[in-house]
């Protein structure tokens, strides 16, 4: 193999991890929207949380990785749970942009009590993934990558398997489709809300874990979740499969462009696919296209 053809490979799979924990924080974005319709901003800041509440059981409360893990997703579920019941439940009826700009203030309440509890330096997890290099023939992977696209396509692969065959699965998209006729079927229309909130935002804050074992933690990590915006929109905002090849295809997409432009060029780059996307398919590559009668 070439150097350049080496050189390709090695950025490709980089970017596949990448891509990997952006479908994984799309999911979290899909999920609650499929539900309720809310497209809730603060997932970004729930996926920080969840690198921070991970920090704080694995290092401030020397817990092994196995038990601060389970610990950091359930910790994100709970905030999920909090959110849907305080804050949004409330707010059924208002208006989309009403609900929106809750979820923007939230993420901005979740920013400052990160920086109030644990500060604003950046920080290191645990090192709980092992730093030995993984080869695929010759080309070289780092572990942590690896182990975090292994981890991603595991839990996305289990979402569309039971959003397809599980009861709950059928019962979410009974509601995401018409909330009043699911009502009438006898499905629990608040109760899908709340599972979805609390799935979304555990999902999320894994991700967070995950992304801070590789690049390690701090307050403006949430700035990830923009790309994974990018990734729902591209996708689709109700679209689990849009999620999976929608992330995919921009980490690598990112990577390509910051290995050979420059890392100055992936914003613009990535932002120029949402402003082509929104202006041909502005309802993505494998969102439901619905059309208003009047």
């Amino acid at each position: 193999m070439s150097d350049e053809m080496l050189f390709f490979t090695e950025v490709t799979l980089a970017g596949l991890g990448s891509g990997a924990l952006l479908a994984l924080t799309a999911l979290a974005f899909v999920l609650i929207y499929k539900a309720t319709r809310v497209i809730n901003l603060a997932v970004s800041e729930i996926l920080m949380l969840g690198g921070y509440l991970f920090f704080t059981f694995a290092a401030s409360l020397s817990l092994p990785w196995w038990g601060a893990l389970p610990l950091a997703i359930i910790g994100g579920g709970a905030v999920g749970a909090i959110v849907e019941r305080g804050l949004i439940r409330p707010m059924l009826g208002e208006s989309a942009i009403s609900v929106f700009m809750v979820t923007v203030g939230l993420g901005s309440v979740l920013v400052g009590l990160v920086e109030a509890f644990w500060g604003t330096d950046p920080k290191s997890l645990p090192n709980f993934i092992a730093n030995t290099p993984v080869f695929f023939g010759e080309a070289y992977v780092s572990r942590k990558i690896l182990v975090a696209f292994i981890a991603a396509s595991v839990v996305i692969g289990i979402f569309l398997i039971l959003f397809r065959f599980w009861r709950g699965g059928v019962a979410l998209r009974a509601t995401a489709s018409d909330q009043a006729a699911a009502y009438s079927c006898g499905i629990n229309v608040p109760g899908v809300f709340s599972i979805a909130w609390i799935v979304g935002c555990a999902t999320a804050a894994g991700a967070g874990v995950l992304l801070g074992a590789i690049g390690g933690i701090s307050p403006v990590m949430g700035v990830f979740g923009l790309s994974a915006m990018v990734v729902v929109i591209v996708g689709g905002l109700d679209s689990l499969l849009g999620a999976l090849v929608g992330g995919l295809a921009l980490g690598v997409i990112q990577a390509w462009v910051s290995s050979y432009m420059g890392g100055e060029y992936v914003s613009p780059v990535t932002f120029g696919i949402l402003i082509l996307t929104l202006v041909i398919r502005p309802y993505g590559l494998f969102g439901t296209h619905e059309i208003e009668r009047l």
